[in-house]
């Protein structure tokens, strides 16, 4: 765990602490609290770990608590009018052509790009002497499952490639944390690296979108996602994805499936580490996936489960209140920002037993049913569930599998220490050797 902010803080040094660091920022008692309140001089914000209200949220139909637009105000350079941040009839649009290609009936045609990825990245850690800090390792792997399975073209595409490193740059130039936004004014502050980086990667992905699109037109396009998410029509109005639309969402499902992936990759390879025992366990499981075929593998599943309980790579999820509200007895006004923290409400000690100790069998066992029901919300859930919840689960099970398959995996070093800008990463590396089975 990190460690935690002592004390009350002012809204400026709260400000600091969070753009240093969103989880530390926040105290203790957030593990224990059903509610909290912070009030600034702009607006109030309210943390909700009570799991009735969470559903209450969560599952709101129409537009009662849409998405913040303080939470994407950083993000829109790059991500323009995704399904990540619009709200309204324009996401519900958006996601009626989004939705089909992410069915689970559909998620077997992507199982072999990404069982590809995997054999690259196996190859990859095997050519590495020594130590090996994971997370980039992952960072690249994941890359490769996203432009595999959305162009079913590999990181190593000279296209695949500038993106890849266009977004590296925009990661270090851009925090989630747009101070504008933060203390209720218009977004400012964006760096002109991060600009010049959304630009660079919008340019070149506008070109992949236009390379499909044309091998749609002769006929002669692979069957992934982009090709799906551009031949779709939107069932009420027949309408599809303009290329300026289809780009936005192609950014959104990079952003969203590429670093999201990796965190969560590298946190349960390290988690792997920790009981021998069990790591053997998993390689066997390991044996027992059918290429080209979405994995059935129960302990490598509750060990990737259990790693999104403590490690959610999203921390934090924002609404804005639009209606007057009653939460906990308390009025809650128009305007007031809602945070669901799957951080805390993962590693609340009202709901889970033993809230910080990785135990994969947890979700093994029937105890902890209601718990998962009411407290682990990793995708979401409601009108505004993750669309690609399907996909990143069968993605880390399919790439965790092979890299035990091929190695027992050790730590080196002091346990890492978990740390959030945009994604729930460590703070100084993950560092790993690998030695083949």
């Amino acid at each position: 765990m990190p460690s935690h902010r002592e004390g009350r803080v002012s809204l400026w040094r709260y400000a600091r602490l969070f753009r240093r660091d969103i989880l530390s920022a926040q105290p203790a008692h957030l593990y224990h609290a059903l509610m909290a309140e912070f009030k600034t001089p702009f607006f109030s914000s309210y943390l909700i770990n009570d799991p009735a209200l969470v559903d209450q949220v969560l599952r709101e139909e129409g537009d009662a608590s849409p998405k913040s637009e303080r939470q994407s105000a950083g993000l829109r350079a790059l991500l323009g009018q995704s399904v990540f941040v619009t709200n309204g009839a324009q996401w519900r649009a958006q996601r009626r052509i989004i939705d089909p290609a992410f069915e689970v009936a559909r998620l077997a045609m992507i199982v072999p790009h990404i069982e590809a990825a995997t054999t690259a990245m196996v190859t990859r850690i095997g050519a590495q002497d020594g130590p090996v800090n994971i997370e980039p390792v992952c960072s690249y792997a994941a890359a490769d499952v996203i432009f595999r399975t959305l162009f079913s073209v590999p990181i190593e595409d000279e296209m695949a490639q500038s993106v890849y490193q266009a977004f590296q740059r925009y990661q270090s130039a851009q925090p989630l944390l747009n101070t504008g936004a933060f203390v209720g004014r218009r977004a400012w502050g964006l760096g002109r690296a991060a600009r010049r980086s959304a630009r660079e990667i919008r340019k070149i992905i506008g070109q992949m979108v236009e390379r499909r699109a044309r091998q749609i037109d002769d006929g002669g396009a692979p069957d992934d996602l982009a090709t799906r998410i551009i031949t779709t029509a939107d069932p009420e109005t027949v309408q599809r994805f303009s290329k300026d639309e289809m780009l936005d969402q192609v950014a959104i499902f990079f952003l969203a499936g590429h670093e999201t992936s990796a965190a969560a990759l590298g946190w349960a390879l390290y988690l792997a580490t920790l009981d021998p025992e069990w790591q053997d366990q998993l390689a066997q499981d390991a044996q027992h996936l059918e290429a080209g075929r979405p994995p059935k593998a129960p302990q490598i599943t509750a060990h990737f489960k259990e790693t999104l309980r403590l490690y959610p790579p999203v921390p934090m999820m924002v609404r804005t209140v639009q209606a007057p509200q009653i939460f906990r007895k308390r009025s809650v006004n128009v305007g007031a920002q809602i945070v669901i923290s799957p951080w805390h409400l993962h590693r609340h000690d009202r709901i889970w037993k033993d809230p910080h100790h990785f135990d994969p069998k947890r979700f093994l066992t029937p105890e902890t049913k209601e718990a998962q029901r009411k407290a682990y919300v990793l995708f979401s859930k409601g009108p505004r569930v993750c669309p690609g919840g399907h996909f990143a689960m069968t993605e880390g099970v399919v790439m965790l599998a092979g890299v035990l398959k091929a190695y027992r995996v050790t730590a080196v070093g002091d346990p890492p220490i978990p740390m959030a800008h945009l994604t729930v990463r460590s703070r100084d590396g993950i560092y790993l050797t690998f030695e083949p089975r």
